[in-house]
């Protein structure tokens, strides 16, 4: 059965920048997963820059994340790929967000989103291919 996480519940209010609960992805059989951010509310003159992190014990992290999705302004929903497959060290992975506002409304931000990851499975040796053949010259 393929891993379904939510680094981030669907439809949480960020009001400041935080990280989210650590996920055990020791037990992922392909260690790929497609990750979706969706923003369902937001207000003007904001940003939100989403990140994911990876940890060998769930307690020390680095001081880069793993993944870094596109800096995000306004609703919608964006898709990446996260593949830990060449990174067997990285056990624990969770998601950070960094809110910033400007103008001259009130200085609080605050994004409605959700981030889940989904594992992609393995795929299958009987999955019928298609060869493309060139033709020479």
């Amino acid at each position: 059965m393929p891993m379904q996480l939510q680094l981030i519940p669907a439809d949480t209010r960020l009001e400041a920048s935080g990280d989210g609960a650590s996920f055990n992805i020791s037990e992922s059989a392909t260690r790929t997963f497609l990750c979706r951010l969706t923003i369902t509310d937001q207000i003007e003159q904001e940003s939100l820059d989403v990140s994911i992190w990876g940890s060998p014990d769930g307690e020390t992290w680095p001081k880069r994340p793993l993944l870094k999705l596109p800096q995000q302004f306004y609703r919608g929903t964006t898709k990446l790929v996260l593949d830990l497959s060449l990174r067997p060290e990285v056990k624990f992975i969770r998601a950070r967000w960094d809110l910033n506002r400007w103008g001259r409304v009130a200085p609080t931000p605050m994004f409605v989103a959700g981030m889940d990851l989904a594992e992609v499975p393995p795929m299958s040796r009987e999955t019928p291919t298609k060869r493309l053949v060139l033709a020479a010259g």
